[in-house]
């Protein structure tokens, strides 16, 4: 083989093995993007049941995992799609229902997601401090747990911040205190109930997405349950979300 043979042989190689990155890229780009369609429209389909008893949670097969990285494109196409503002949450003390602030779209979307997807219908009002806040999203149930892996357990919210706290107002809650981005952990909140004075170090580090608008004395009344050491009631408050038109 000639030496010019030789340099256009590899030329020809490098050409190839170029191309064929490309359109793998290309087809893993247009499958994420299929995967993504199917997610949202097998969250659509299952939004037509709001509550989901607890004991027969049903995680959906076809789901792909929040992350990192798709967190931001997926909530916000799926906030495209699902408008809804309202929810409201039945727990053995009454209910409460909540309205999401449209200016905080991410976690408006990411909200009406994990309804829709049953996730909070698996957990308690955890954590209860009276005159102080009411926290949501969590329990010792392995159904739980199962719903985090599956929706992804990686994932945390960018901070949305714009409102300070107020009495009945919404915030997502976080793993770490102190940690400088502000994300938010994805499935959990928590309702202020606390005096103004106690939202020094709450405002302009939690993200305020939503407020109460009917429930508050429910909401009180189980800020004053008894609990343990650790701020657990030590009755299970249990959920069950409804959206609302």
């Amino acid at each position: 083989m000639s030496y010019l043979v030789k340099i256009l042989f590899v030329c020809g190689s490098i050409a190839m093995l170029f191309i064929q990155c490309e359109d793998t890229k290309n087809k893993e780009n247009v499958s994420f993007k299929k995967q993504t369609n199917q997610q949202i429209g097998d969250a659509e389909s299952n939004s037509k049941t709001s509550i989901i008893p607890i004991d027969s949670v049903t995680i959906p097969k076809k789901l792909i995992k929040i992350t990192p990285d798709n967190v931001v494109s997926f909530l916000t196409a799926y906030g495209e799609i699902h408008k809804q503002t309202k929810v409201a949450f039945t727990t053995p003390y009454g209910t409460i229902v909540i309205k999401l602030f449209k200016d905080t779209p991410l976690h408006r979307a990411n909200f009406i997601y994990l309804v829709k997807q049953g996730y909070f219908n698996t957990t308690y009002f955890h954590r209860v401090v009276s005159n102080f806040i009411i926290q949501a999203g969590s329990s010792d149930n392995a159904s739980t747990q199962k719903h985090r892996y599956t929706l992804g357990h990686t994932y945390r919210i960018p901070n949305e911040i714009k409102h300070n706290h107020f009495f009945g107002s919404i915030s997502g809650a976080k793993y770490y205190r102190h940690n400088d981005d502000h994300k938010t952990e994805p499935f959990e909140f928590f309702i202020f109930l606390g005096p103004k004075s106690s939202t020094t170090h709450l405002d302009g580090n939690y993200t305020v997405f939503g407020k109460v608008i009917e429930g508050m004395d429910v909401a009180t009344k189980i800020s004053k349950l008894p609990k343990d050491a650790k701020e657990w009631p030590l009755k299970n408050v249990t959920i069950k979300a409804t959206l609302l038109p």
